[in-house]
């Protein structure tokens, strides 16, 4: 009886009902690991005066720009489509004369409060740099030294319980996949975990140390693959895929082959 409890059955031996709860989770989870990469170019993509996402991208958004200013690497960057060009043009000159508050009053003020302020204020995201009035606003306009380390840690805390998360799911959905050699399925289910702390662990690096901004770039392919692979064959072994013969013998357990004879053991690891 522990026997039967314990053993892992392929997916074409799994309930109909089973198989669309995990196609339809992964489906959803896909769209999201889409949309996710999306938004890491939205957020960080022509910082460089590039349109694609570059590793120079990846330094500026971490450890900042030399001779740039907060208030400039974001309206270049992230915030480029948030305002008509030439509002944006308004304000990027205003920074490069040297921000006066005379300026800021007549010219600037009037295109964040209908622009920014929805989102940059204390009320709206009190993560947000507030935008709301012109000392708070001078800050931005100081050397950009990237992302602070206390934005750093609350991203960071988020990344790892929610990219964990969706992994354990995504991971224990391909654990029902034939997959032979065993340890090419044991890393694929494992890289992710450690690109996780890879990934984290590169932000850091890319503020005090640029170059290891390829690191960030390296970590976020291989997760990216590993989620590929692992979405890939889980769906394509679900509906696809037609087991071997012996596996299908076996009832969806591990044949092992004796002489003439097929052994069938449990499906397990």
């Amino acid at each position: 009886m522990n026997n039967m409890n314990s053993r892992l059955i392929h997916f074409a031996f799994l309930p109909l009902s089973l198989r669309m709860v995990y196609t339809m989770t992964l489906l959803v989870l896909g769209t999201g690991y889409l949309f996710a990469m999306i938004q890491v170019w939205e957020v960080h993509a022509n910082r460089d005066g590039k349109t694609m996402l570059t590793a120079e991208d990846l330094r500026i958004a971490y450890s900042g720009k030399k001779g740039g200013t907060r208030l400039e690497s974001a309206l270049n960057g992230p915030m480029q489509n948030m305002l008509p060009p030439e509002e944006r043009q308004s304000i990027l000159t205003w920074v490069h004369d040297g921000a006066a508050k005379e300026v800021y009053d007549s010219k600037v003020k009037s295109i964040m409060d209908t622009r920014c302020i929805a989102c940059h204020s204390p009320a709206a995201n009190p993560h947000l740099p507030n935008l709301t009035n012109f000392d708070d606003v001078s800050k931005l306009v100081s050397r950009d030294e990237g992302m602070s380390i206390s934005t750093l840690v609350r991203v960071s805390h988020i990344h790892l319980f929610g990219i964990t998360f969706i992994f354990f799911i995504v991971s224990n959905i391909f654990t029902h996949a034939y997959m032979r050699p065993l340890w090419i399925k044991c890393v694929v289910i494992i890289v992710p975990f450690l690109t996780i702390l890879l990934d984290i662990a590169s932000w850091y690096l890319t503020k005090m140390q640029p170059a290891f901004a390829w690191m960030v770039i390296g970590s976020g392919a291989l997760m990216g693959i590993s989620f590929a692979v692992q979405w890939i064959t889980s769906m394509y072994q679900m509906w696809i895929y037609k087991p071997p013969k012996e596996l299908m013998e076996c009832g969806g357990q591990l044949p092992i082959m004796g002489g003439d004879k097929i052994k069938c053991v449990p499906y397990q690891e």
